[in-house]
């Protein structure tokens, strides 16, 4: 929809499905009241007292993410050019297996950044980050390797920065050797101990504000022999940002200190943006495949009920251990910050598959993810006669 700046604008709305609905424009505070009924109807008026882009939505829980929302043009809005960068991860981005290769001396190069990046079509935020994403890249090694890591800070960078690896043996997991100043590098060496799924992230006070903005990644430590082969993997993080502004606000979110310490992010998402891996990035599978996710929370807060509705984890090897039997079966697995895990399952049926944390609250501030599986249907596995109602999120 467009119209003039300063127009007087009346927008009718029709129920057609009978379900409850309502309309809203937040920006120019116009809210209509709930319809209820086929044929219910109701107008919402209001003044466009500026020129821009802005958001109309059901304000229903849950039906802005089915799809009820649309963007009102106001005026005439020229196409901005953005300076903000692409940060949200590729899920895809795995590294090669190991294998059944002896132990290496690995080294891997980190660059810490601070940078304003794309949370959404209309939204950024100022980020910190490990090689201008996030999560930071992922690192896969062997168990018995001498891994050494050198840690860049932008020359831009205006605060300090480090790393700590959860894998590490050693003070700090390497943050006590690591406060990186702007356009320094320094370096440290550990030995892989311990197989495993680990979380790194930086370490500098306050250590929350770094992690939330966006600096943490995994370092998969794979056991002698490597993991067993599997047709797909992807990798997957959990984050939350704290802004002074509201959910669904326009412009550059500004970083709230207040809501991080009372632990109420605005903004939660896998893989650095609100639409990752529901937009940016394509999960896709095939019927009969076999798929692995690794799934760590960078937080800092915040622990997962990590869930893919429509199906069952076939082995979840809990807390990312390897050396312990895998939990088979399993509907949903708790994840807490600064943790991880590794599912694995076998796709039979096609679809779109939704990644949610079942505390389902957070879908709304942007937590969702989907895996999309193509090839033939079983009617063995699944039949209905209805078709697959698009509004039901699913």
């Amino acid at each position: 929809m467009r119209v003039a700046e300063g127009a007087v604008v009346a927008i009718t709305v029709t129920n057609n499905d009978g379900a409850m609905h309502d309309i809203a424009v937040p920006e120019f505070g116009a809210q209509s009241d709930q319809l209820v009924g086929v044929g219910a109807a109701t107008t919402i008026v209001f003044r466009a007292t500026k020129a821009g882009t802005f958001e109309y939505i059901c304000t229903i829980p849950g039906h802005k993410l089915a799809g009820m929302a649309g963007n009102l043009i106001v005026g005439d809005v020229k196409k901005e050019v953005s300076t903000a960068i692409n940060v949200a991860k590729n899920p895809a981005e795995v590294g090669k297996p190991v294998g059944d290769r002896g132990p290496q001396h690995v080294t891997y190069d980190l660059l810490t950044t601070e940078v304003e990046g794309r949370l959404d079509d209309g939204s950024t935020y100022r980020y910190w980050t490990f090689d201008n994403t996030v999560p930071g890249p992922f690192l896969r090694i062997r168990q018995g390797d001498t891994v050494t890591i050198n840690l860049k800070n932008a020359e831009n960078s205006v605060n300090i920065h480090s790393v700590d690896f959860h894998s590490v043996t050693g003070p700090g997991g390497g943050a006590a050797v690591t406060q990186v100043r702007p356009g320094e590098t320094k370096s440290f060496t550990f030995k892989a101990l311990h197989p495993g799924l680990f979380v790194y992230h930086c370490a500098t006070p306050m250590i929350a504000h770094h992690i939330s903005n966006g600096m943490y990644g995994m370092i998969l430590v794979e056991p002698e022999g490597g993991l067993p082969k599997v047709d797909k993997e992807y990798y997957v993080m959990q984050g939350e940002l704290y802004t002074a502004q509201k959910h669904g606000s326009r412009g550059l979110q500004e970083f709230s200190v207040d809501k991080l310490l009372d632990e109420k992010p605005e903004h939660l998402m896998f893989n650095g943006s609100m639409d990752a891996l529901t937009k940016t990035f394509d999960m896709t599978a095939n019927v009969g495949e076999e798929v692995r996710i690794f799934f760590g929370v960078g937080g800092p807060n915040l622990i997962s009920s990590f869930h893919l509705i429509g199906e069952v984890f076939d082995r979840v090897y809990d807390l990312a251990s390897f050396t312990s039997p895998p939990l088979k079966d399993v509907q949903t697995t708790l994840v807490p910050p600064g943790g991880a895990t590794m599912v694995e399952f076998k796709v039979d049926y096609p679809g779109k598959y939704i990644l949610v944390d079942h505390a389902l609250s957070r879908a709304e501030k942007g937590l969702t993810g989907i895996l999309t599986v193509h090839g033939k249907a079983d009617a063995a596995i699944f039949s209905s006669k209805e078709a697959i109602d698009a509004s039901s999120g699913h």
